[in-house]
């Protein structure tokens, strides 16, 4: 299969003056890594229409060409210029300085406490922060001190938090958490509630941890009937298995109702987003689950992903539920919200918690190669690039909106009960066993506290929608 047509294809090569009829003999020197970013985006950017500097007669002359390169400081600033409306389209697509390190980070592998944290003004501040742990991933060294999801901080190393300072004090390998109570004061308003300092505090230090996406599961008996709990945190093909051996524990209590909990999940392997909605269902093994649509230049790469019933030959432990219930909030991305348009075109999927993010493109990584593959690639630097290169649909040819999945049931997460998972009490999960007992939906508080956005300890897979390599690259050759 072609991936470009044959203007495009010089392009691709590394010695860019050799594919101009009216070269000279003297090479044009053009910098190495803004070469590989151009044509990279030039090859496979979704909106590569939109962007007049990547049109494949953009240069008539290798000179000109070279100095369009050189005429930018950095990879960085010239791979900006070529993103399609940053604040409102494109806010997803990224260069990658250190490929080695995003691959281990791709892998679930990073330097981690095991702590995630959402963060609140303080009543009544414009400028003071708390922060409250959200999440004590397992197996970690926060979780082998003991902390536990609700405890509240509003100091790292005793200089309190603000908006300006959060980010540098929580993103060193060390630090020092001192926690604070939250006091409502006996009312429903938030104007009086204030954040109490304590003496208590804990000393954190990142260390190198790999994270089991399959965070939790719980059996719980609700009116007679088992329902399954799993809280499930990223998209990651490496532990497709867990996934399948969390539902094999579902199978074996005769699970009839599922609440599946992706929160926190902020997105991940376009893959692995199928295998999880066989497993959810199991009558649809053949259908389209969901479908990857690219620019006018490569729509013989648009793909089907469909329905199976196992991953490499293992057979899926799939419930064949005709309704699933989702937990979300706005960090719920990409191949979360994939599992949600794609499952509600065949089941009833029941949503609780906020509006996702609104993210319905998917990426790859490209690196500085022959064919953009992590095959042969050049050894002068380790810039790589992901970025968008197709829209996600479901088999009604439906994406995700911009502004997010909407909620059946409003639920906005509070620092005055955060609750804890898989508890009956907590309120989100709580939400879902009411709607499966027939008890009536939950109705939103007037309070709402929604968290600030933060890059404190951001994932990788954060707001990410990848196509795995090498389903990608297996596909296509260049010519």
């Amino acid at each position: 299969m072609k991936l470009l047509k044959l203007s495009v294809v010089c392009l691709l090569t590394l010695v860019m003056t050799s594919c101009y009829e009216d070269r000279d003999d003297n090479t044009i020197s053009a910098n190495e890594i803004n070469d590989f970013v151009w044509k990279g985006m030039n090859a496979v950017y979704l909106y590569k229409a939109e962007i007049p500097d990547l049109a494949n007669d953009r240069f008539s002359t290798s000179e000109e060409y070279a100095n369009y390169l050189n005429s930018y400081g950095t990879p960085e600033e010239l791979f900006e210029s070529l993103i399609y409306e940053r604040e409102t389209v494109d806010r997803f697509s990224v260069i990658i300085p250190d490929y080695i390190a995003f691959e281990q980070l791709l892998a679930g592998t990073s330097k981690s406490n095991g702590l995630e944290y959402n963060f609140y003004l303080k009543p009544g501040s414009a400028t003071e922060v708390f922060g409250i742990i959200r999440l004590v991933l397992n197996n970690s060294v926060a979780s082998g001190l003991g902390l536990e999801r609700g405890q509240i901080f509003d100091a790292v190393n005793g200089t309190p938090l603000t908006q300006d300072n959060l980010s540098s004090l929580l993103n060193q390998d060390s630090y020092t958490l001192n926690f604070a109570t939250y006091n409502d004061n006996g009312t429903e308003t938030i104007d009086d509630d204030t954040i109490d300092s304590t003496t208590d505090s804990v000393q954190l230090t990142k260390q190198t941890y790999t994270e089991n996406p399959v965070h939790q599961t719980n059996i719980l008996n609700v009116g007679g009937n088992n329902v399954g709990y799993l809280v499930y945190n990223a998209f990651n093909n490496n532990f497709s298995n867990q996934l399948n051996a969390a539902f094999a524990e579902f199978q074996a209590n005769n699970v009839q109702e599922l609440v599946l909990d992706l929160r926190y999940n902020p997105g991940g392997s376009v893959l692995t987003a199928s295998y999880l909605g066989s497993l959810i269902t199991g009558q649809f093994t053949g259908s389209v689950y969901s479908k990857l649509v690219y620019n006018d230049d490569l729509q013989e790469l648009n793909t089907d992903f469909n329905f199976v019933d196992n991953i490499n030959n293992t057979a899926l432990n799939s419930l064949n539920l005709n309704k699933v219930y989702v937990l979300t909030t706005s960090r719920s991305a990409s191949a979360s919200e994939l599992v949600i348009n794609s499952l509600s075109a065949y089941i009833d999927v029941v949503q609780i918690g906020d509006f996702t993010t609104g993210k319905t493109q998917a990426s790859v990584t490209i690196y500085d190669s022959p064919d953009l593959s992590s095959q042969n690639i050049n050894p002068s630097h380790t810039y790589a690039m992901q970025p968008l290169v197709a829209n996600s649909i479901n088999v009604n040819d439906v994406e995700v909106p911009s502004n997010g999945i909407a909620p059946d049931i409003t639920i906005i997460e509070s620092p005055r009960n955060f609750g804890t998972l898989g508890d009956v009490n907590e309120p989100l999960l709580a939400a879902a066993l009411a709607d499966i007992e027939g008890l009536g939906r939950f109705t939103q508080p007037q309070i709402e506290f929604r968290p600030l956005t933060t890059t404190v300890d951001k994932k990788v897979h954060e707001e990410r929608l990848y196509i795995d390599n090498e389903i990608y690259f297996n596909r296509i050759t260049i010519e």
